[in-house]
């Protein structure tokens, strides 16, 4: 098991609680750290308001000061929500390998709650259904946990990762940081053999490990912000610009950052975005709602007007339905 430092400070708790007179040797090798890092996890418990004590001699060890107990856990509604949805999320991106484990920590939940509020976390575990649905190997979870891990403590991983079909190669990476998105994982960060930020999706790593070297993140690095930005220009079959008469307020939700950007200038919302359809290109923006005109290229001035005529088509003149006839679109 892999894990943070506040994962360890937890877990170190939690064997002071249930085990009076833990050595140091055994937290050592529960929270997989040497033997004088234990101290510093126990100092910190002691920052923070913990009485801690060190019982010294044979059978000594690190102990809770007797008659201390931990207040139990208060929990607002929506806390209990984001705790309740967050355990369900994880078990669904595949973080949880198994279902008893997200099982285990909702009951450990349910445990500390008052009655009112653990009948209404039952109601959401047994009403409430997350798409989260996730592509991929099972792996991807470990790699999560890794690369996650990686990026926290800034040291770089070797990873042999497929491309292509057929295509693999071994590179070295600083992983600034993991972002789920479309359904799907992805690393960003520095790789070392194209010597600039790339983004690698978890399903194409074959094999990974961790490295000594450390590295230094770009400053204020928005991993979200760059997938997205990367998504939104990677290069397609046609290049589409477009000015749209509307506000960049009103426009903004309806256009995904992945597919076009938006950029405000006087002549109005002018859109740029990459397709392999243009058919997709032409309806996308009819969806739209707004007047726009087409800037290039001209195939697509070309496909609006058989979207247009296809449209034509498929509509019904009042005089070509029978008399007496409504229909009504509910």
């Amino acid at each position: 098991m892999t894990y943070s430092p506040v994962t360890r400070l937890l877990t170190a708790l939690d064997l002071l609680q249930s085990r009076p007179g833990v050595t140091a040797a055994q937290l050592a090798e529960r929270l997989e750290v040497e033997a004088r890092s234990v101290r510093r996890y126990i100092t910190m418990l002691q920052e923070i308001g913990i009485p801690v004590e060190a019982v010294r001699g044979r059978y000594g060890g690190y102990r809770l000061r007797p008659g201390f107990k931990l207040p139990p856990l208060m929990w607002t509604e929506e806390e209990a929500l984001a705790v309740t949805l967050g355990l369900q999320a994880v078990q669904q991106l595949g973080l949880s390998q198994t279902v008893p484990t997200v099982e285990s920590a909702l009951a450990k939940v349910e445990r500390v709650l008052p009655q009112a509020l653990r009948e209404r976390v039952q109601a959401v575990q047994e009403t409430v259904v997350l798409d989260l649905v996730t592509h991929g190997r099972a792996e991807q979870s470990a790699y999560v946990m890794r690369l996650s891990t990686a990026a926290y403590q800034r040291k770089r991983v070797w990873l042999r990762y497929q491309s292509h079909p057929g295509a693999e190669n071994e590179r070295e990476f600083d992983c600034y940081g993991l972002v789920y998105h479309s359904q799907r994982w992805y690393a960003i960060g520095y790789c070392h053999l194209r010597q600039d930020t790339r983004i690698f999706r978890l399903d194409r790593i074959r094999t990974l490990e961790a490295r000594e070297e450390r590295f230094t993140p770009p400053a204020h690095f928005d991993c979200l912000a760059y997938t997205i930005q990367a998504f939104a220009a990677m290069p397609s079959r046609w290049l589409a610009e477009v000015l749209l008469q509307t506000s960049l307020e009103q426009i903004r939700e309806a256009v995904p950052a992945t597919f076009a950007t938006l950029e405000e200038t006087p002549a109005g919302i002018f859109l740029r975005a990459y397709d392999d359809d243009l058919q997709h290109t032409a309806r996308f923006l009819v969806n739209l709602g707004c007047p726009f005109r087409v800037l290039q290229p001209p195939e697509l001035i070309k496909e609006l007007r058989v979207l247009a005529e296809h449209i034509l088509a498929m509509t019904i003149s009042s005089e070509d339905q029978s008399p007496g006839r409504s229909d009504v679109i509910a």
